[in-house]
């Protein structure tokens, strides 16, 4: 490609990211060109509804987006609509006609980013998806590139902004879910159906394309354990606090031993307690940030603003970068690493702690059977706490790491006792508590 020719763009979805990215590309035009080495051209936009976009030149407006992928001077596509159909479609004939494709679909990578990534090759393609994972925020890019020659271990982060603006708001003010998240959408943070964020899809949706990146294994939305932070309550935040804690929406994905001794993968997607000590604890507002643990590198964190349209189009225009320097220089991005081909541990095998507060009757030889319950389940008790109130008591435990299978089936057996009144709180605990 000679580089007096511009590199030209069709822009799929002018929504919130997508208006931010055309608009920094006409704002940086300059810039991006001596980037680049080249031009970076918008050629079009698709969008469903034109009348809804007057602040664009409505020559680049179309409803054919299909036409527009496939036309045969559009050098890279820029995915912004979200979804699975018919983003999949489209950004499958793009690759395959061998047009670089920047995407910020975290939904449609978690479930079919295989199709996209065998696209890419058979098209001798470019795809680029930073902005998939925690908006503004470097961390695919490193994963992929820089910690390529190290071994990761595990990746834990909060990549949801909604649900951590949600848990700190009860944190700092001890109110409710409800209270909080209705404080969050006034203010912008959660949807009007918050149901992908505070039920955990979206982080679940992240944790899949992390752990893809971390492992070099293929891992979908349905291998990740997926757990909401709805049933998080006021009591749930004071009981962390007297344990020096709080509780993140956290994604973590390890790898490591499963029960035979194989090498695998965990996934996993839940609310859990962790302490104020740890660099997670400190993260508030709608900021997310990711922990990354590797052999070599050891512990590394990458912190921002995971969402928005501003940053996420940042990273979009990162991309567009990317692609059109190797556009011009008629090379490709590193392939997609899969090499590894872990199996993914269910999570009953998963080690794990747990936080269990239960209401109890206050008499004689009540914590006696309620630790033989975790005995009988091969479950170890790191702290008791016990407070009685007339003919009730509250017990609150916390165990040592144990199979995740050993612990659910503890909650249940307890949950049977005669002697249980409630099982009011169930959380695992994270970092060391």
């Amino acid at each position: 490609m000679s580089q007096s020719r511009p590199v030209r763009l069709a822009l799929l979805g002018c929504g919130v990211v997508g208006s931010a990215v055309a608009r920094l590309l006409e704002e940086q035009s300059a810039e991006l060109a001596a980037r680049v080495g080249a031009p970076l051209e918008l050629a079009g936009i698709a969008v469903r509804r034109p009348n809804r976009h007057p602040g664009v030149d409505p020559a680049l407006l179309t409803t054919d987006a299909y036409a527009l992928v496939t036309r045969p001077d559009i050098d890279i596509v820029v995915e912004v609509i979200g979804g699975i159909e018919p983003a999949r479609g489209l950004l499958l004939a793009a690759l395959k006609s061998g047009k670089s494709v920047v995407t910020a679909n975290k939904a449609l990578l978690a479930e079919d980013g295989a199709a996209l990534h065998d696209a890419a090759a058979e098209g001798n393609a470019d795809l680029y998806y930073e902005a998939s994972v925690a908006g503004a925020i470097p961390l695919l890019r490193p994963l992929r590139e820089s910690l390529h020659g190290d071994r990761v271990t595990q990746v834990t982060g909060i990549v949801n902004g909604t649900t951590n603006f949600i848990l700190s708001s009860m944190d700092a003010t001890g109110a409710g879910f409800n209270e909080a998240l209705d404080e969050a959408t006034e203010l912008g943070y959660a949807e009007a159906d918050p149901t992908a964020d505070v039920e955990g899809f979206d982080a679940a949706a992240k944790a899949a394309i992390l752990a893809s990146l971390a492992f070099h294994t293929r891992v979908t939305a349905a291998d990740v354990f997926r757990e909401g932070m709805t049933g998080v309550t006021a009591a749930d935040m004071a009981s962390a606090k007297e344990m020096g804690c709080t509780i993140k929406l956290l994604c973590i994905a390890q790898r490591g031993p499963d029960v035979d001794g194989r090498d695998s993968v965990s996934v996993r997607v839940h609310p859990a307690m962790i302490p104020r000590s740890h660099p997670l604890a400190g993260v508030g507002d709608a900021f997310n940030a990711v922990f990354v643990e590797a052999e070599a590198a050891g512990q590394l964190m990458f912190y921002g603003r995971g969402a928005g349209g501003t940053p996420t189009g940042s990273a979009v225009l990162g991309d567009i970068v990317a692609a059109a320097r190797n556009r011009l220089s008629g090379t490709r991005a590193p392939s997609e690493s899969n090499y590894a081909h872990l199996p993914i541990r269910p999570i009953g095998e998963a080690v794990t702690r747990y936080h269990i507060s239960l209401d109890v009757d206050d008499r004689q030889g009540v914590l006696a059977t309620v630790a033989g319950v975790f005995a009988q389940h091969e479950v170890s008790i790191a702290t008791v706490r016990q407070s009685g109130r007339e003919e009730e008591a509250k017990l609150v435990i916390v165990t040592h790491g144990a199979p995740d299978a050993n612990l659910a089936a503890t909650v249940e057996s307890l949950s049977r006792l005669d002697i249980v009144r409630s099982i009011t709180s169930v959380l695992r605990v994270e970092g060391g508590a």
